[in-house]
């Protein structure tokens, strides 16, 4: 009897074990047998939201899982380090789009590319993080590299980091401090300020009336001006008018005076013409003038000739010679 039952206890224990292992190669047997790529991440910063089994990516499609984590002090800092091991599925992950999988002279290479890895959250809600995995040729990262077997890839800071550190860098505290001085020094000049308002606003009214009062009297002079000047111009063109219309008359008296002047000295030439050729060398009025001036000259002596003979003589008139 006692026999029969540790048969049947063991019958059933055997029997359990059975339906477990072929629930397991049902469910995920293939996974059991099934050779990961095992990669390291150091983080500085914190991880928390971050827990192991939590999701690898790549761009989005999920290449792996968080297999552990833990803390170790850097030294001689004792700079907090919490290296990430990630399980990455090498049937997920193909470096020329074949059959190959990758290994880790693959990860090194695309290190060498600019693989790098990132804290990014799944839910604001629950604060949930994921590791991402993407490629940043350009970022700025080191590597720590203190466990050699498996290979490394560099971390670089999340969004949510980026932003921290800006904040950090803003320095708060210092601008508070700064603010606070500078609000100080404005109430000491407010209360400064109250008592001399009211003075500085009388005179600021009275330099207002004052203005306005000049204002008003140099709109009227302006305007004074503005109609004296209109008088000056209308007379202005009125002379004008009267001048144009002179200079018109005149030009017209001029044009005939110099017609004249010009028929007088067509005249005059004539003459002249004339008169040369009236006293010209062979000219007939010159050679009998000649001739005159002669007989002239000739009378002349005779009669000279005479008185001298009547001053001799005065008595040959009536005797004779």
């Amino acid at each position: 009897m006692a026999i029969t039952k540790s048969v049947a206890v063991g019958g059933f224990v055997i029997g359990g074990l059975a339906l477990g292992v072929i629930a397991a190669l049902l469910f995920g047997g293939a996974q059991l047998f099934v050779h990961k790529l095992r990669v390291v991440v150091y983080f500085e910063h914190s991880v928390a939201g971050l827990a192991v089994g939590s999701p690898v990516t790549l761009r989005g499609v999920k290449v792996g899982t968080v297999q552990s984590m833990k803390v170790y002090l850097k030294l001689p800092e004792l700079i907090p380090v919490i290296p990430v091991y990630l399980d990455i599925e090498p049937n997920m992950v193909s470096w020329t789009n074949g059959a190959l999988r990758a290994d880790a002279a693959d990860v090194e290479h695309a290190v060498k590319e600019g693989l790098r890895a990132q804290l990014s959250s799944q839910s604001l809600v629950t604060g949930q993080l994921s590791i991402n995995l993407d490629f940043y040729p350009d970022a700025q990262v080191k590597s720590i590299g203190t466990t050699g077997d498996v290979p490394e890839i560099p971390s670089i800071p999340s969004d949510l980091q980026h932003i921290k550190d800006e904040i950090a860098d803003l320095k708060l505290p210092e601008l508070a401090d700064k603010a606070r001085i500078a609000l100080t020094g404005i109430d000491q000049i407010i209360g400064e300020l109250k008592g001399k308002v009211g003075p500085v606003a009388d005179s600021v009214l009275q330099t207002s009336d004052a203005a306005r009062t000049t204002l008003e009297t140099a709109t009227d002079a302006v305007r004074q001006v503005q109609l004296d000047a209109s008088h000056t111009l209308g007379d202005i063109d009125r002379l004008a008018t009267d001048t144009q219309g002179q200079i018109a008359s005149t030009s017209k008296e001029i044009k005939e005076v110099l017609t004249a002047v010009n028929l007088t000295m067509g005249k005059a030439d004539t003459v002249i013409g004339s008169l040369n050729d009236m006293t010209g060398a062979h000219a007939p009025l010159r050679t009998g003038l000649e001739a005159t001036i002669r007989d002239l000259a000739a009378s002349a002596a005779s009669l000279r000739d005479f008185s001298h003979e009547l001053e001799r003589k005065p008595n040959s008139i009536l005797l004779g010679r």
